[in-house]
């Protein structure tokens, strides 16, 4: 049965989502606070591009998008490591050669708002919830200056991380809701084209400056150039907060980031005219409200960017969703409790692995030791492709659920401190004893988190 379906938000998550129940039938309107990011000019300075992985271009399938975003999507093989003495290191992402993919979060946005029209998708922008009367399913619209009410048979929450449809939840009985702000902020910055449009780095790969308590990365654009985000505390001995004059920036980029300085003509214009964002995670439960509204994408589960898995979570939201439809139909009642469990824990734990991430990628990526842990990985899943895969390639790789991969973290760390306290295992490795404890130490791992669900 057909129903009158709302979507607050028409970002990447709502888009694909108005997509998939359009094309079950049901009636689709989507509001935007925006204006149409197609006719107006958007301001730079927030996007912090997308690292497309395997979840991601799964939902895309869905969408029917796949064939349209692959040109336009740049393989990433590994992280590029610049250290402050210029010297560099390629850590590869997967023992497969498998790529994450650069992807404009404005393109892909915009193609999937022009898609959900052609399906038959209403788009008010510049239409602005103020407020929801979660158990009428009735919303305050604000446009031009005036406010008015609509009701909907479904309603939807795709609206970020300050959704109106979740704080509207919060006010409701029994809501457990919290959010949490890291004491990092982020900067949008610009690595140009050379004199031809070509890249003046290796483009195949996500280039991490790693300083300890903060950081720069790159992700290559297919024009030439590099969006690069800063990530700094806002406040401390070095912080945002200290960058308050043209030769305070200089003088960081020269001791710091020289190589991306020389490549960064319009820094300075960039550091001062582009804003300082902030870094939230947020928990709610419930997601849903008995069988008329349901919060969906970073409205369920915002989270930091450095998994590179924020849109990618909310589109396997968007891909479960769909499975649940096609198994029960249109009876929402089952469906939304359905789509809670399966996807709450899921949107916990890639929290987690985000913050986690980010401690790795400031930091730890800079370790040597940290280095040869990550080159056993590689070895270990190559060597024992049936027992043994990281928790990086089932994050980005695989649809093995995030509440899975998590719970891996520790029996892998134990096998690899196991493995490391050998001594040196490429030196090792040729002996037929060490191999003989290496098979078994990997089979108990395996025979350890046999037991969990792995999708």
């Amino acid at each position: 049965m057909s129903r009158n379906v709302t979507i607050l938000g028409a970002g990447l998550v709502g888009s694909l989502l108005a997509i998939i129940l359009r094309k079950r039938g049901h009636d689709v309107t989507l509001y935007e606070r925006r204006p149409d990011m197609r006719a107006a000019h958007m301001s730079a300075g927030k996007s912090i591009n997308l690292a497309m992985s395997a979840r991601g271009w799964k939902a895309l399938d869905l969408a029917g998008l796949r064939a349209e975003m692959e040109p336009i999507a740049i393989p990433m093989y590994g992280r590029y490591l610049h250290q402050p003495d210029g010297q560099t290191a390629f850590q590869p992402y997967s023992k497969n050669n498998e790529a994450i993919y650069s992807v404009s979060r404005g393109e892909l946005n915009k193609k999937l708002m022009t898609l959900a029209e052609e399906n038959g998708v209403n788009i008010h922008f510049e239409h602005r919830c103020t407020q929801v009367d979660v158990p009428n399913n009735a919303l305050r619209l604000a446009h031009n200056g005036e406010e008015h009410v609509v009701t909907t048979d479904l309603l939807f929450g795709a609206d970020g991380a300050f959704s109106a449809l979740r704080a509207s939840y919060t006010h409701m009985d029994r809501v457990n809701s919290s959010q949490h702000y890291l004491e990092y902020g982020y900067k949008e910055l610009a690595i140009l084209p050379g004199a031809n449009g070509e890249w003046l780095m290796e483009k195949n790969a996500l280039h991490i400056w790693p300083r300890g308590k903060y950081m720069m990365i790159a992700l290559p654009n297919t024009d030439g150039t590099f969006t690069c985000t800063m990530f700094m505390p806002f406040e401390g001995e070095v912080s945002f907060s200290k960058l308050q004059t043209e030769a305070d920036v200089h003088k960081l980029f020269d001791e710091q980031f020289a190589d991306a300085k020389a490549l960064m003509p319009t820094l300075i214009h960039d550091f001062f005219a582009n804003p300082t964002s902030s870094l939230i995670t947020t928990h709610i439960f419930p997601w849903h409200y008995k069988d008329r509204s349901a919060l969906i994408g970073d409205a369920a589960h915002a989270i930091v960017p450095f998994y590179g898995q924020g849109m990618n979570a909310g589109f396997e939201d968007c891909t479960v969703l769909s499975g649940l439809m096609d198994r029960h139909g249109d009876d929402w009642a089952t469906i939304l409790p359905a789509y809670e469990r399966l996807r709450k824990p899921n949107g916990d734990a890639v929290a987690s692995l985000a913050l986690t991430n980010f401690v790795e990628m400031r930091d730890k990526v800079a370790d040597p030791r940290f280095l040869q842990r990550k080159k056993i990985e590689k070895e270990l899943g190559t060597r024992y492709p049936h027992q043994f895969i990281s928790v990086y390639e089932m994050v980005s790789f695989s649809h093995i659920p995030y509440s899975t991969a998590i719970q891996c973290i520790q029996a892998q760390d134990r096998l690899l401190e196991q493995v490391m306290a050998e001594g040196d295992f490429f030196d090792n490795i040729a002996h037929d004893s060490f191999c003989d404890r290496i098979g078994h130490w990997v089979a108990d791992y395996h025979k350890a988190v046999q037991q969990l669900d792995f999708g």
